[in-house]
C-alpha cells in the first residue's frame, strides 16, 4: 500500500493533547502546535483494522496479553535491530515513563544518584526527583554542530551514591543515534562503578540513512545482565494514546523486582486495545514505516534548506534519528531569555524551550516535524516572518 503523508487530518476536537490544549498551554490564539512528540499521520491500515475488529466484539473486560504479542515483538527486534531476546525477558507496562519511574523505585533508595545527560527528555528529571533521588547531570557537549557525551566529566563526578545511568537512545531532543563505540565506553564506565543502565529506546525505529541504532545490551555481552531496555511502538507507529510499552530485562532477579513494584502500583494490567494495535504494527507496519522514514527525511531536508536560505541566523542541528529537530536560534538576534515568548507570541508557533530539557544555554528550541509538509511550511513561514520583522529585513 502506498501511504500519502501529505494528507492533512484535522485533529481539533478529538481530545488531542497536541492540538486541543495548545492555545491553553501557550496562551496564544491560533498558535500552530509543533511540540509534543506524536505524529499527525494515520497509523497503518492493518492497525486500524485490528482495533476495529476488537471494538466490534463489543466487550472490553480485563485483558491478558496474548503470546502472539511477544512473538511479534521478538520478531521485530531481531528483524530491525539484530537483537534476539527471550520471551521471559519482557514485562509489559503502561508506558516507558511509568516503567522508568518504577525501575528507579525498584533499584534505588532515597538519596541515591541517577545520571542523566542534558539536554534530555524532561520527565527524566521528575522520575528521579519524585523517587527521592538526586539528579547527577552529565551534560552533553556541542562540538562542531553535533552533541557528544562527556565521559571525562562523568568519571570525575561518579561517587558511591551513583546507582543508575538513565540513557536516552536515540537521544531526545538532540536527535543523536549513539554509535556502538560511544555506548561501549559508557557501558564499561558503568560496569566499573556498579551502575545499572536503564536505556530508553522508544525512538529506536526512527533512524535515518547512514545511521544505525544499536540496542544497548548488544554492544557487549557483559552489558546484558547490567542493563534494562524500555521500548514501545508508540513513537514508531503513533500509538502513544494506547499506553503500551515493553520492559526488557534479561536478569531474572531484576525482572522479579521490577514486576513486583509494577504490580504494587497497578501498572501490570494492559489496555484492551494497546497490545492488539502494537502487535499488528509490528507484524504488518514495516512498509508504512519505511515510507514514513522517507517522508521524514524529506521534511528534514526541506526544513534545513529553508532555514539556511530564508531565516537569518537559524541553525538546524542535523538529526540522526527521531522526528524531533533541535533548532539553534542563538544567531537570530533574539534575546535568549525571550526566545520562547518570541516563538509563541511573535511567530505563533508552539515549540518547546531548550531550557525545559535542562539545556544550560538559552537559545535552543525543539520542533516536531512529524507533520505534513504544508504544516511544516506554515510553521517555518511564521518563524521567517517574525525573525525578519525583528531584524528589520523586508
Amino acid at each position: 500500500m502506498k501511504y500519502n503523508f501529505d494528507t492533512a487530518i484535522n485533529r481539533y476536537h478529538t481530545n488531542s493533547a497536541k492540538w486541543d490544549s495548545a492555545e491553553q498551554l501557550f496562551k496564544v490564539k491560533g498558535i500552530l502546535p509543533m511540540w509534543v512528540a506524536d505524529m499527525d499521520f494515520r497509523v497503518p491500515e492493518e492497525v486500524i483494522e485490528a482495533v476495529r475488529k476488537a471494538a466490534d466484539h463489543g466487550i472490553f473486560g480485563y485483558t491478558i496479553v496474548p503470546e502472539s504479542y511477544y512473538e511479534a515483538l521478538i520478531s521485530w527486534l531481531k528483524r530491525r535491530h539484530g537483537w534476539e531476546i527471550q520471551r521471559d525477558w519482557v514485562v509489559l507496562c503502561t508506558g516507558v515513563v511509568p516503567a522508568i519511574r518504577m525501575l528507579i523505585k525498584a533499584f534505588t533508595q532515597p538519596g541515591d544518584q541517577v545520571i542523566v545527560q542534558s539536554p534530555v527528555y524532561y520527565p527524566f528529571f521528575s522520575v528521579v526527583k519524585d523517587n527521592g533521588c538526586e539528579v547527577l547531570d552529565n551534560p552533553l557537549r556541542l562540538v562542531n554542530g553535533r552533541y557528544v557525551m562527556d565521559l571525562d566529566d562523568l568519571r570525575r563526578r561518579i561517587n558511591k551514591r551513583t546507582r543508575i545511568m538513565l540513557l536516552c537512545s536515540p537521544h531526545n531532543p538532540v536527535s543523536r543515534v549513539w554509535q556502538a563505540e560511544e555506548l561501549k565506553m559508557l557501558g564499561n564506565l558503568c560496569l566499573e562503578n556498579d551502575i545499572m543502565v536503564i536505556s530508553d529506546e522508544i525512538h529506536e525505529d526512527i533512524v535515518y540513512d547512514g545511521f544505525k541504532h544499536v540496542p544497548f545490551p548488544l554492544v557487549a555481552a557483559e552489558f546484558i545482565q547490567n542493563s534494562i531496555v524500555c521500548t514501545s511502538g508508540s513513537k514508531t507507529f503513533n500509538l502513544a494514546g494506547l499506553k503500551t510499552a515493553s520492559v526488557i530485562i534479561a536478569d531474572a532477579e531484576m525482572r522479579k523486582s521490577f514486576a513486583a513494584v509494577s504490580r504494587s502500583h497497578g501498572l501490570s494490567s494492559p489496555n484492551t486495545f494497546g497490545p492488539i494495535a502494537t502487535e499488528a504494527a509490528y507484524r504488518y507496519g514495516e512498509p508504512w514505516l519505511e515510507q514514513l522514514l522517507d517522508y521524514l527525511q524529506e521534511n528534514i531536508a526541506w526544513l534545513t534548506a529553508y532555514a539556511g536560505e530564508r531565516i537569518p541566523g537559524l541553525k538546524v542541528i542535523p538529526p540522526e534519528g527521531t522526528y524531533l529537530v533541535w533548532l539553534d536560534f542563538r544567531a537570530c538576534g533574539i534575546k535568549p531569555d525571550r526566545l520562547s515568548k518570541f516563538a509563541r507570541e511573535d511567530a505563533g508557533v508552539g515549540l518547546e524551550a531548550g531550557t525545559v530539557f535542562g539545556c544550560k544555554e538559552e537559545g535552543f528550541e525543539r520542533m516536531n516535524i512529524a507533520c505534513t509538509r504544508s504544516t511544516l511550511a506554515e510553521g517555518m513561514g511564521r518563524l521567517e516572518k517574525a525573525v525578519k520583522l525583528l531584524r528589520g529585513i523586508a
